[in-house]
């Protein structure tokens, strides 16, 4: 059966993503992600050039679906509170964000993300410096309770934070 040549970028990184997550980063090479996807490695090569520039390419476009669903939560939540807004944001996944702080680029486009969610935070909390202090203990429970989910304790609740802040 011949293979499909067809193989969207999108495909490529979801079958990327899957690797990382279960292999960590040495489990990705164009071979591994070239038999996911069905492709032949070189046509990786010829797409990405380097693996490192198929690892940036899926990192920016994970940055690129993020920073969409965050405008979407941003203006579909209106005036609901805080917790509105995380749970519109949804779930992140904090150790991929967290392999980003190595590349310049992707640090940087980190730290706008998490500005924009800061400011969203802020506007829902109150204004001048107190809102923007609470903005940025919630988004840092936030994201701790994201990185600790994995350990299955789930005592904490951003919803008694938020309102330990307002």
């Amino acid at each position: 059966m011949p293979r499909n040549r067809s193989i969207s970028d999108d495909q490529i990184f979801a079958a990327l993503q899957a690797l990382l997550d279960t292999g960590g980063d040495k489990a990705v090479s164009f071979a591994t992600v070239a038999a996911a996807v069905g492709l032949a490695p070189p046509t990786l090569v010829q797409r990405f050039g380097s693996r490192d520039g198929m690892v940036r390419a899926a990192r920016q476009a994970m940055w690129a679906a993020l920073e969409d669903r965050t405008r979407a939560a941003i203006a579909s939540t209106g005036d609901k509170g805080p917790q509105g807004l995380l749970k519109a944001i949804g779930a992140v996944d904090v150790a991929a964000i967290a392999a980003d702080f190595r590349d310049p680029d992707l640090a940087q486009r980190a730290a706008a993300w998490r500005a924009t969610v800061e400011a969203a935070l802020a506007l829902r909390l109150g204004s001048g410096t107190k809102g923007k202090e609470a903005a940025a203990l919630l988004f840092a429970a936030w994201q701790g309770q994201a990185l600790w989910a994995v350990t299955g304790d789930s005592a904490f609740r951003l919803k008694d934070a938020a309102k330990r802040l307002t």
